[in-house]
């Protein structure tokens, strides 16, 4: 997209789901569009009648267009057919993450304003423990060792799909538009409750299929990441958009990975946060490059990423996004070194800023800002939180928090994180969120969590607290609590115990010398006593 072009929306028929859909079955009904390693294998024609005939069973439960409906499952055809089926009514798909639970899970059931909800059996016990919101219908899929628990003033049930011959009337009450919202997705930020980013067709489009050029309709796309993030939905959308084909796996596990490559013929991959590392650190093998791989791209592209390419004989690519934005930079093959984002995309403007927006010169260290020259393409702002939204957006500029630098050349480099956010594990953990968990523990009186390096990149969590007077924490007795409470991923590795935090005058929490002081001695580490948590299995 070049000159007067980049501020162009895009059509209906080229970034609606539902018009994409039914555009490439009609195109081509027999080619492959999802094959599920180790289970079945969808052509374009099948994908649209699976989605019809759950789209039929969702406007029985009185779904209609513009209406919000919560999905909370992994990975896998019950998760894809219900995004889509949710999309091709023209209403609003509301991901949650399978390792929510507690009150973080209760304020997003509260924000996202959704009747209904579509739950992995196995999740639906954690709803007896909150406040549910406005959720009064739970359709249930998959299996469990146990039925659901009865909950007050919801009704629960089987999700039973519309039969194969069965007259759908799913006409729509208008067109379904580029600018209409086809998402809510929840990103954890600094501090506070998670956030709710509205996001567009025009977004997500802008975000997948009209960002990479490098991907084509020949490839075949992994998608080993939860598709409850953005950053593998922009993939899904990427192959959709392209009349492509994509292999989904219900997760990343290191020693099934080259195997699930190799077993769908997959050409492109994203690898994000550790999942990089985890590969690399697997001994050398003769069969290193035994794979259909083409095309890796690896978020972040840190220091041992271009080892990545030698060792499986693969082109590297990068992207730089994030829930509220879409892949304003890109990079790849050429040209790959550690830290690199790559340049801007001709639709969007990017600033490397002070503290008071002023633009900075190339080589200097600030905070990366966004605007988009086309309408709609950047998200459309946190849905029921107008001052979060009016933050981020201030003086017309979409504020990143992250630390960047510009070259002169052009090119975008990473730098640090400016938020006060922990990032393990490929999920941002917002540690005003954990520190609740944390006090909420009788013994506790006060609680920091902060960041600290992992041998496998990204952070590990430390938990620096305070007892309550005449009390005594024991780190093992906490985290078993914690884990009770929060995702997996949040649970700290390491726990410091301390009579006092540090404070200021005013009685702020002096955060940052905790930071700097990073593990000492007293620190107690969960793995090293042998304590490790794991997202649940689903059936």
């Amino acid at each position: 997209m070049h000159g007067d072009d980049r501020g162009r929306i895009p059509t209906a028929d080229e970034c609606v789901l539902r018009n994409l859909l039914e555009r490439q079955a009609e195109l081509q009904p027999d080619a492959v569009f999802v094959a599920f390693w180790r289970g079945e294998t969808w052509t374009y024609r099948k994908m649209l009648e699976r989605v019809r005939r759950r789209a039929a069973a969702l406007r029985a439960q009185g779904v209609r267009q513009g209406d919000h409906v919560l999905c909370w499952m992994g990975n896998g055809p019950d998760l894809l057919t219900s995004w889509f089926a949710i999309n091709y009514l023209g209403a609003v798909y509301v991901p949650l993450n399978t390792a929510s639970r507690g009150r973080p899970l209760e304020h997003m059931l509260d924000n996202a304003g959704a009747a209904l909800l579509i739950a992995h059996t196995a999740l639906v016990s954690r709803l007896a423990e909150i406040e549910r919101g406005p959720v009064a219908t739970v359709l249930t899929v998959g299996a469990a060792d146990s039925d659901p628990p009865e909950l007050p003033g919801v009704t629960i049930a089987p999700l039973v799909d519309a039969p194969a011959d069965a007259d759908l009337d799913l006409d729509l009450e208008r067109p379904i538009q580029p600018w209409d919202p086809h998402a809510i997705m929840y990103s954890s930020g600094t501090t506070g409750a998670a956030k709710g980013v509205v996001t567009s067709y025009v977004q997500i489009y802008t975000m997948g299929p009209d960002a990479f050029d490098s991907i084509t309709a020949d490839d075949r796309c992994m998608i080993c990441g939860p598709i409850f993030h953005c950053g593998s939905t922009l993939y899904v959308y990427c192959m959709l958009g392209k009349g492509g084909s994509m292999a989904m796996v219900p997760e990343f596990r290191t020693s099934d990975f080259w195997d699930s490559i190799r077993d769908t013929g997959s050409t492109v991959v994203l690898l994000l946060g550790v999942m990089a590392s985890f590969l690399l650190k697997a001994p050398p093998g003769p069969d290193d490059r035994d794979h259909t791989l083409k095309k890796v791209f690896i978020v972040p592209f840190g220091e041992d990423a271009p080892r990545f390419g030698t060792r499986f004989g693969v082109e590297l690519h990068t992207v730089y996004n994030m829930t509220e934005i879409a892949s304003p930079l890109t990079a790849g093959p050429e040209g790959m070194v550690p830290g690199l984002c790559g340049r801007a995309r001709s639709c969007f403007e990017l600033r490397v800023v002070d503290g008071n927006d002023a633009e900075l010169p190339p080589g200097t260290v600030g905070e990366l800002i966004i605007r988009s020259h086309r309408p709609w393409a950047l998200g459309s702002g946190y849905y029921r939180n107008p001052e979060a939204t009016l933050a981020a957006m201030r003086n017309g500029w979409f504020h990143t928090g992250d630390a960047f630098r510009m070259e002169a050349d052009g090119r975008f480099f990473f730098v640090d994180r400016l938020k006060d956010v922990i990032r393990r594990r490929g999920e941002n953990i917002s540690s005003f969120e954990l520190e609740a968990e944390i006090c909420a523990h009788p013994a506790v009186r006060e609680a920091v969590t902060v960041a600290v390096p992992s041998s496998v990149g990204e952070d590990e969590v430390l938990a620096v607290v305070a007892p309550v007077p005449g009390a005594s924490i024991d780190p093992a007795e906490l985290v078993g609590f914690l884990a009770a409470r929060v995702a997996h991923y949040m649970v700290p590795r390491y726990v410091r115990v301390v009579e006092e935090l540090p404070k200021t005058a005013s009685g702020k929490l002096q955060k940052h010398t905790l930071r700097a002081e990073g593990l000492t001695e007293e620190c107690w580490d969960r793995e090293a006593a042998g304590i490790r948590f794991k997202r649940e299995t689903l059936a």
